[in-house]
């Protein structure tokens, strides 16, 4: 079988994943096994990116969005007066 890389924000929620079912009452080897990897590829996985199951969600820095720039805009042209 092929392998299939993924990236870390497919990881975390694979691992969510998990974490969910086992809420539910499935074993961990159930679990692993419905989202398609080993238990092996799940614990290298844990030990990876087990942190950041928590701090990744969809405001995550990869998905960044674009900064606004620190300069006056012509929407709030009174906030660089000085008064």
């Amino acid at each position: 079988m092929a392998r299939k890389r993924r990236s870390p924000e497919e990881i975390v929620a694979k691992l969510r994943q998990v974490e969910a079912l086992r809420l539910k009452g499935k074993t961990c080897a159930e679990a692993v096994r419905s989202i398609g990897v080993s238990e092996v590829t799940y614990r290298r996985w844990r030990a990876e990116f087990g942190g950041l199951i928590r701090t990744l969600g969809p405001n995550h820095a990869s998905v960044e969005k674009p900064r606004v720039a620190d300069s006056p805009s012509s929407t709030n042209p009174g906030r660089w007066r000085r008064g």
